[in-house]
């Protein structure tokens, strides 16, 4: 009898490094997670466009793809200037859709069409993801926006991947 309750013990300790590395952030997901944000900033925009409550469009995005309330957020939008960091989820909405602080018009009401994007590379450290390049929003008369990203993953709760860091900002102009 103790032979078999210390193999089955033996067995199941052996499982542990595979249950956690089932856990660990792919690039897929990395890759997945970004087309689905984008997918919901097009959402927010039409939801705006149609007369729809693009508010709840913005309010369900945020609540997908943020870690507001499981983790601290690191948020700098690229509009973003007197009040550059956008800490809580009220921030957050008022940069997507326009409110509470003054320089927000609405980021994600714009609309666009598309958002189409160029990682210049992602670093996955097994229950967290970074990654950093380009992003392009497609603008309704067809030109592309190029905005330089860099976001950083933790699955949440759920075991969705989840943004605990947002730094995006126009391209340098020397002009």
């Amino acid at each position: 009898m103790k032979k078999m309750i210390l193999s089955a013990f033996v067995a199941s300790a052996a499982l542990v490094p595979a249950a956690f590395a089932s856990d660990a952030i792919t690039a897929e997901e990395v890759a997945a997670a970004q087309q689905a944000w984008g997918e919901g900033i097009v959402a927010i925009g039409a939801a705006y466009t149609a007369g729809e409550d693009y508010t709840a469009a913005a309010t369900a995005h945020i609540e997908r793809f943020y870690a507001y309330g499981e983790h601290d957020v690191l948020f700098k939008p690229t509009l973003a200037a007197e009040d550059q960091f956008r800490g809580d989820f009220d921030e957050a909405l008022s940069y997507f859709v326009g409110g509470d602080i003054a320089e927000d018009g609405g980021f994600a009401i714009a609309p666009y069409t598309n958002v189409r994007w160029e990682n210049e590379g992602t670093i996955i450290d097994e229950d967290s993801a970074m990654s950093m390049g380009n992003y392009f929003f497609t603008t309704t008369e067809g030109n592309e926006v190029k905005v330089e990203y860099s976001f950083g993953y933790v699955r949440g709760e759920d075991g969705e991947l989840q943004i605990v860091l947002h730094h995006s900002s126009l391209p340098f102009s020397p002009n």
